[in-house]
Parts: C-alpha cells; sequence; structure tokens
C-alpha cells in the first residue's frame, strides 16, 4: 500500500526462489516483465548485480519515447534479497532516489513469497501511488513469465 513514506508490496509467486531471484538478476528475464504492457529492449539492460553494482532498464513507449531507470545495487544476498536504489527521469540531478528492497522467501512448495518495499526518495503520496500501480503490474507480468518458464 501507497503512503507518502513509500510503498509495501507482497505476492506469492508459484516459482521456486531461484527462480525469482533470477527473474530479477538476468537481463534477459528481467526485460521479459520489467515495464508490464511496455517494451524493455534487452540492449537497453544493465543489471551489475553485486554492492556498489550499477544497474539500468528502459522502457520504451507506444510512441516511441524512452523511460529510463537507474540505480545502484546495495546489496545482494543471493537467493534472498536484493537492495537497490531506483532513480527516474523525474529525479532531482544527483539524487540517488528510492531505495527498494525485494526480498524472496522460500515456501518449501515450489512457491516463493515476495516482499517488496520502496521508500525514501522525494516522492508525494500522488507519485508513490503511481509508482505502486506500475510495481503492481511489473509483478503481473513477472508471475506470468514465471508460469510460462514452468512449461
Amino acid at each position: 500500500m501507497a503512503s507518502t513514506s513509500g510503498i509495501d508490496l507482497s505476492r506469492v509467486l508459484d516459482a521456486p526462489r531461484e527462480r525469482v531471484y533470477e527473474a530479477w538478476t538476468q537481463p534477459e528475464r528481467f526485460a521479459t516483465w520489467f515495464g508490464a504492457a511496455l517494451d524493455v529492449p534487452l540492449d537497453k539492460v544493465l543489471l551489475d548485480v553485486r554492492p556498489g553494482g550499477a544497474w539500468h532498464a528502459t522502457m520504451i513507449t507506444a510512441d516511441g519515447a524512452e523511460l529510463p531507470f537507474w540505480g545502484e545495487y546495495q546489496e545482494v544476498v543471493r537467493p534472498q534479497r536484493l537492495m537497490f536504489t531506483l532513480a527516474d527521469h523525474s529525479s532531482d540531478d544527483g539524487a540517488e532516489g528510492e531505495l527498494v528492497t525485494a526480498a524472496f522467501d522460500d515456501l518449501g512448495d515450489g512457491r516463493t513469497a515476495m516482499p517488496f518495499q520502496q521508500i525514501g526518495g522525494n516522492l508525494t503520496a500522488d507519485r508513490y501511488a503511481e509508482a505502486e500501480a506500475g510495481w503492481n503490474g511489473f509483478f503481473d507480468h513477472l508471475a506470468a513469465h514465471l508460469t510460462e518458464g514452468a512449461r
């Protein structure tokens, strides 16, 4: 749920924890779900998954506009957790943006609980609500990607 201080979401995904983690850390998998219905070309994705490593991904809208997102990994604990900063075109110059934490909890039955949090930065409550809607769309695509990968 979005507020003026951040977003807290949780999903249970029908995939083992390692596959969920790989969907977040392998560019060819990340590009299939990040951006939801928008195109994220693989050549516009960089994931240097290590503490201090950079990441960036650019979504392409239907009219060809580019929406870049970027940040830096703060914590990487394979396959349990990722923590990274997130900034976009609306971020102030030099701003680190928000802090995102995605955890991957093995439920022991081939499913993974994924608590997710985005906090900090300079977003208003309206911007956090927009971001929450965006992440929910992304996670719908992530769930579909993981289901397709199981076939």
